[in-house]
């Protein structure tokens, strides 16, 4: 099909070369006619081997036609195939290859102008490659460096918290041998601080086997992996949970990873502080946005007072600013707290991501 393309180019000239030619010979005999040096019958009568003169002007004419317009029609014909055979290159992903100097007309123009297009095509790939190189080598370093971070916030929460919790459970036991042989009542009190704090050292180891759990679904759709952590969740907690999560197809993965540690975080944050004995979670999609609500009754607080140092809820809100969502704090001192997370959905970029 480009073949005849380029021919019909050729023949075309050919064509517009000799009925420019035609025309030219019989503006030609109209002038001199109209004139008055000769008639149309001086024309017709003059004969040469035996056919008409006008004939012969005509005949010569369209030859002289048929030789300009092939010849040009042939010269610019080998140029655009140049431009095609340069494009199939280019095509086909050889960007150092080069049109030939095609003279500085338009032909060369676009000529040159493809010469531009591939350098810079040639520049951005081997950009591209250095970029997918150095890429690998972030990974490695993200990966050590995120196994890293996470080592030393839990060896600190341990330390913090459960270390802290252990090291009062072991100073009061101590206590409790000689207050029992002086004050049987202040003994009490202590035991039941013991087992307070008892508690909320098994709550706080509770929270960080929740976090060491998969940091990624691991390949299974998003209410498959929430659903199993909140089976878990529920068999091993003393908190009543119920949850309505949809099936929403078409995220990009790094998405789904941040919604379910964007759960992970929530669940293990009530676990630390919430002390509550119901949680409800709704995952659902409307229209263009998917919302998140993660709804406990426990001892709730202000969210105008909360900590800087409130890793987890800072967690989530970075989780959801790193997704384009926006996220909010509903909570009152003992009317417990509503965490809600709204994502907007974008078509397409989830089957790019081969999601």
């Amino acid at each position: 099909m480009k073949g005849k393309r380029l021919v019909n180019i050729q023949w075309r000239f050919i064509r517009y070369s000799i009925w420019m030619c035609a025309v030219c010979t019989l503006l030609t005999i109209g002038i001199l006619m109209s004139l008055g040096h000769l008639s149309f019958k001086d024309f017709w009568e003059e004969k040469l081997y035996g056919l008409p003169m006008v004939i012969w002007l005509l005949f010569e004419f369209l030859c002289l036609g048929f030789i300009f317009g092939y010849t040009y029609g042939n010269l610019l014909k080998k140029r655009l195939e140049q431009l095609v055979s340069a494009i199939l290159y280019f095509e086909r992903g050889t960007f150092s290859y080069r049109v030939p100097d095609l003279g500085e007309d338009e032909v060369g123009q676009v000529g040159g102008h493809l010469n531009q297009m591939a350098g810079k095509i040639e520049a951005q790939v081997a950009a591209l490659q250095k970029l997918s190189s150095e890429k690998a080598s972030w990974n490695t370093e993200m990966k050590r460096h995120a196994v890293n971070e996470e080592r030393q916030r839990l060896a600190r929460e341990l330390h913090d918290a459960v270390s802290q919790h252990l090291f009062a459970i072991s100073m009061l036991s101590s206590a409790v041998r000689e207050t029992l042989r002086r004050d049987v009542d202040a003994s009490e009190k202590q035991i039941e601080t013991i087992e307070k704090l008892a508690g909320m050292a098994q709550n706080e180891m509770r929270a960080l086997l929740l976090h060491l759990r998969p940091a990624h679904l691991e390949g299974k759709p998003l209410k498959q992996g929430i659903e199993e952590l909140l089976k878990e969740f529920a068999a091993k907690q003393m908190i009543s949970i119920k949850w309505e999560v949809e099936d929403v197809r078409g995220l990009p993965k790094g998405v789904e990873d941040h919604l379910f540690r964007i759960v992970q975080e929530g669940l293990s944050n009530i676990l630390r502080h919430a002390k509550a004995s119901s949680v409800q979670l709704r995952l659902n999609r409307v229209n263009q946005q998917l919302y998140l609500k993660i709804i406990d009754d426990g001892v709730g607080f202000r969210p105008e007072n909360r900590k800087a140092s409130s890793y987890g809820l800072s967690s989530i809100e970075e989780r959801v600013t790193e997704i384009g969502g926006v996220f909010e704090i509903v909570s009152l001192p003992g009317k417990g707290t509503q965490i809600e997370v709204k994502v907007p959905i974008i078509e397409g970029i989830g089957e790019e991501d081969g999601t």
